[in-house]
């Protein structure tokens, strides 16, 4: 594949909105490579319907969706003409072997309206991310944003060596399927979860085959990136490589598994790969995590990377959808110098190390996260086991104690547990309904770069903007002078 159309800077895939089409479409315009953030896409479509799509963009974007019979069964379920009506947003159904169809329609119409919106008037790239550890919503919201003709799929927290397939599948209208982990399946036993097209579309044959976007997963060393190459369906088209002081979930320290005083995951020279290993693969890569300053943009291009991914400078600037009294909470910490990252191993369901930013009031207060009742009515992260009988269930070391005992599950995966899924929306501002108003705690993630994000704030400034960014990593103007730039990334 041909490299010289990519943009230098691609911006990361935060999670539920954070990386929403408002800031995709900002940083595409402005000539890098924008990433609207696929998991839990159809929360956003449910919400801002909900809340009366009050700007039209919801409905213009739906207005270009091939089956309007499906446009008007999620207007009729979710649309409150005139704007927010003080009850809170509903929940979507839960995502399972056999998923409702009016979960598919949502879901395929959702990953369409935000892919479309962030593509709209222009020709600028935007990206399509999700995680591997989700594959059950993330068929039929892959096939709404090839629909909708995204560039790019961008795949981590995980071997997604079977996602090529499915692209290639859903460029012809065809079922996609994707393997399934079971927790006591049988040897060489293998389960699949399907989405078919024609479950939500009505006539298939009246569509011309779509693009196909390319695929580059995101990995951590030189032998997964060649694991994929070798063992996956169909190709891969370049990389993210992603240090453990990343964002969000970080893959586990490689070797022996060791801690800190502090009860952190300890990472050590093996786990930052440099740029110009990956050079031999002669595919496009950018570098993740630590990257993401002008000192780090220069170290990957000379190592030969195409250049940088960047996440939590734009988790914090002001076109991203985090909540903005959460973001004022942490841009007044970073000015105070009062920030830290803490890498949780035991917060995420998923058992992967999850990073944390304390903030007053969210679930990185141990008595705020006690004092939450646990409920798992989001149902993202729940994985697959199999039952005695034979069937298969779900469930999830985050939902009441009770109910992940009685499915077989070690008491000690409880202990620490955090509901990632419900966080996350909160730190969006959705109040999903809850029995007697409760209203969910929020949980922050970023990468270490947080403690520095004040240097894009101008002089008298309080915020800062998406170009704010791009401005100063490309070096056309120079970093606030109230921050000291300091590298990352172990050298």
């Amino acid at each position: 594949m041909s490299t010289e159309n990519w943009p230098t800077i691609i911006q990361g895939g935060m999670g539920v909105a954070i990386s929403g089409r408002r800031l995709a479409r900002t940083v595409s315009l402005a000539g890098q490579f924008g990433v609207v953030s696929g998991t839990g896409v159809a929360i956003i479509l449910m919400r801002d319907l909900w809340e009366g799509d009050l700007d039209g963009a919801c409905r213009r974007a739906l207005r270009a969706f091939p089956d309007q019979g499906v446009v008007e069964r999620v207007l009729d379920r979710y649309y409150n003409e005139g704007g927010p009506d003080g009850r809170p947003c509903p929940h979507t159904k839960f995502y399972s072997l056999n998923t409702s169809p009016e979960t598919l329609e949502l879901t395929v119409a959702s990953a369409f309206v935000e892919v479309w919106l962030a593509k709209e008037g222009h020709p600028g790239k935007i990206g399509f991310n999700l995680l591997e550890k989700t594959p059950i919503p993330n068929l039929s919201a892959l096939y709404g944003a090839m629909l909708a003709k995204v560039d790019a799929i961008i795949m981590g927290a995980g071997l997604p060596l079977r996602i090529p397939g499915v692209l290639q599948a859903y460029s012809q209208h065809q079922a996609g399927r994707y393997p399934l982990e079971v927790v006591g399946a049988a040897e060489g036993e293998i389960h699949h979860t399907v989405f078919d097209p024609a479950q939500v579309i009505a006539d298939l044959s009246a569509l011309q085959p779509l693009p196909v976007p390319a695929f580059f997963p995101i990995v951590t060393a030189p032998v997964t990136a060649l694991a994929l190459i070798k063992r996956s369906n169909g190709p891969v088209d370049g990389f993210i490589v992603e240090t453990p002081v990343a964002g969000g979930h970080n893959a586990p320290p490689r070797g022996q598994y060791k801690f800190n005083e502090k009860g952190e995951p300890i990472y050590g020279p093996k786990d930052f790969a440099r740029p110009e290993a990956f050079r031999r693969f002669e595919l496009p890569y950018w570098m993740a995590g630590g990257y993401g300053n002008r000192e780090g943009l220069k170290l990957a291009l000379e190592g030969g990377a195409n250049g940088i991914q960047v996440g939590t400078a734009f988790a914090y600037s002001e076109e991203s959808g985090f909540d903005p009294a959460l973001r004022n909470a942490v841009l007044d910490q970073v000015r105070r110098s009062r920030i830290e990252i803490r890498t949780d191993a035991r917060a995420s369901p998923t058992g992967f190390p999850f990073k944390v930013v304390p903030v007053p009031g969210t679930m990185s207060d141990a008595e705020v996260a006690a004092a939450r009742p646990r409920v798992c009515d989001l149902g993202y992260l729940r994985h697959l086991y199999k039952r005695e009988d034979g069937s298969l269930g779900f469930r999830c070391p985050s939902e009441p104690a009770e109910a992940w005992l009685k499915k077989g599950g070690a008491p000690e995966e409880l202990e620490g547990r955090l509901c990632l899924c419900n966080a996350l929306v909160r730190d969006i501002g959705v109040r999903l309904k809850k029995k007697d108003g409760y209203v969910e705690p929020a949980l922050v993630t970023s990468g270490d770069a947080v403690t520095k994000v004040s240097l894009y704030m101008r002089p008298g400034q309080i915020s800062y903007s998406a170009l704010d960014v791009l401005d100063v990593l490309l070096g056309k103007r120079e970093a606030s002078p109230s921050t000291a730039h300091t590298e990352t990334i172990p050298v």
